[in-house]
């Protein structure tokens, strides 16, 4: 079953795009089936359907009902294998 998973920060247009190439590359390695979305904060807090998971390299409001993983460690490479693991466990 094909997972998906939106990444967001601030403006969903730089800095998600790393990140979500980071997490679609992670995936194939792993044989996850994913489909991987950008955006940005306001586009959570409109509402969103259907997600299995966040992945945010920007605060999350706490009303978000869907799992956050959070994703600066692909910004700076401090607890991404941690971070990776989480986001493997998540999906499966």
């Amino acid at each position: 079953m094909t997972k998906k998973v939106l990444v967001i920060c601030g403006t969903g247009i730089a800095t998600s795009t790393v990140v979500a190439m980071k997490i679609q590359d992670f995936c194939k390695s792993r044989n996850i089936s994913v489909v991987v979305s950008q955006g940005k904060v306001m586009d959570i807090v409109r509402g969103i359907i259907g997600y299995d998971l966040i992945v945010s390299t920007t605060p999350v409001p706490s009303t978000i009902t869907i799992p956050v993983i959070e994703g600066l460690p692909f910004l700076t490479g401090i607890g991404l294998d941690a971070t990776l693991e989480k986001i493997a466990q998540a999906l499966s």
